[in-house]
């Protein structure tokens, strides 16, 4: 018993140091995974024999072939100049009002994250055009930076998400159901950062003052409506395809694909130089995802192997008394892991970790999984680590402090915990749609 639990402990420091170094993730849960096999008498490297074969398997996944269709549409889309358009016509639509230009944002957050779903790509696109903005007309930096880091976060949660697939992977779980499952989550998030802005901008009207603007607003209202056809038709053409039931998640993607070239054809934006950029960039996010997974893969194997997992269970299911403690544990350990490990070695190392312990206490996996997915989101806000705030502070510079952007997320970081307390309390909510 001893020895496998140091087995396990090894594993977790060891990685964790190589993490503090600097050492990228793969690396790090892979070698990591080597250290301990190589000290366990009972593992050895011969336990790595297994590797080929795990692997294999993960790459006969079909829906995993969903991720790097679904960042290249992404992608193409961050440079066909939609989203700037629309971004800029929501924003004189809501602005005369109080909070509008942060009410926006939010939609606008929201629009992405149902048609392309990259964090990076959103924060810094709504960054550059609406931070100036916003801190021009005396908008608080604290609320500026954390309505632009939080609205960019929208796509973690949101379908089509790479986190849901990676969790669908990860769980067993069939990829149309948890995107059918987060739509309702996804709208009370949103509902939820709509109605704190409406409520801090109506008891401290200086924080988020009206944008004055000539423009007669019927003429604002048709250039909005338009702006959002095209984002909206691809949402419809992608998610629509997979609720109905006529194509799987990865037929969808690509279908999504397609309909991404065709829009940047539609705005005249189109050129080999964008395909090629879309390409190179979702090959490099691809190739990073499926080698963190390898790492992991190794990493998962070794703890596995030498019996750690069996005395976590055991552990979990003897000193707790419920499923619902259970979940609550495994959402605090989560969220703890956000601030400083992102979404994907959570997924990659954790879940595998805690399925098993869930499975024993009968706990509903597609619930779980929703639960793990809002959780996973706000590791992209929670410093130090946190991915939207990188993306921001070094897209805004000087013009926001660092400070203020800390400050600035934190109501939001709540809201989500709200949404998920929500969920956790309220399952049934899941199945609305």
């Amino acid at each position: 018993m001893e020895g496998r639990a140091m087995t396990g402990i090894i594993l977790f420091v060891v990685a964790f140091i190589l993490l503090l170094l600097g050492v990228p993730v793969a690396f790090a849960f892979g070698g990591s995974a080597i250290f301990a096999a190589l000290l366990d008498p009972n593992l050895g490297i011969e336990v790595f024999g297994l590797l080929p074969y795990r692997v294999y398997g993960i790459m006969q996944n079909f829906n995993l072939m969903a991720v790097p269709l679904f960042i290249l549409m992404g992608f193409l889309l961050e440079k066909s100049g939609i989203a700037e358009e629309m971004l800029v016509s929501l924003g004189k639509l809501f602005g005369r009002v109080r909070g509008g230009l942060a009410i926006a944002i939010v939609l606008v957050g929201a629009i992405l994250a149902a048609s392309t779903g990259i964090v990076g790509a959103s924060v810094v696109m709504m960054t550059v055009i609406s931070l100036p903005i916003m801190l021009k007309y005396n908008y608080s930096p604290r609320l500026a930076s954390g309505v632009i880091a939080a609205s960019g976060t929208l796509g973690q949660l949101i379908p089509p998400s790479i986190v849901l697939i990676i969790l669908g992977f990860m769980m067993n779980i069939s990829v149309g159901d948890l995107f059918r499952s987060a739509v309702v989550p996804g709208v009370i998030v949103v509902t939820l950062y709509i109605l704190y802005i409406l409520i801090i901008s109506f008891l401290k009207p200086e924080v988020a003052p009206p944008i004055p603007t000539d423009e007669p607003y019927s003429q604002v209202l048709l250039q909005a409506v338009k702006s959002l056809l095209a984002p909206m038709a691809l949402i419809v053409m992608v998610l629509g395809s997979i609720f109905a039931g006529f194509a799987t998640p990865t037929e969808s993607a690509g279908v999504g694909v397609v309909g991404a070239i065709l829009l940047t054809l539609i705005y005249r934006t189109f050129s080999w130089n964008l395909l090629i950029y879309a390409l190179r960039e979702s090959v490099k996010i691809t190739s990073m995802i499926f080698t963190i997974l390898i790492g992991a893969t190794a990493f998962s194997l070794v703890f596995n192997e030498s019996g750690a997992g069996e005395i976590v269970t055991n552990f979990f299911t003897s000193n707790i008394s419920s499923k619902e403690v259970f979940v609550l544990v495994s959402m605090a350990i989560i969220f703890l892991l956000g601030f400083f490990i992102d979404f994907i070695e959570i997924s990659f190392i954790v879940i595998p970790i805690l399925m098993p312990i869930a499975q024993e206490f009968g706990v509903d996996p597609l619930w779980f999984a929703i639960l793990i997915a809002i959780n996973l989101q706000t590791s992209f806000l929670t410093p130090p680590f946190g991915f939207s705030l990188f993306y921001l502070k070094g897209t805004a510079g000087d013009k926001i402090a660092t400070s203020d952007l800390y400050k600035g997320i934190i109501p939001f970081i709540i809201l989500q915990l709200i949404t998920l307390l929500i969920v956790f309390f309220f399952p049934k909510l899941l199945s609305l749609f």
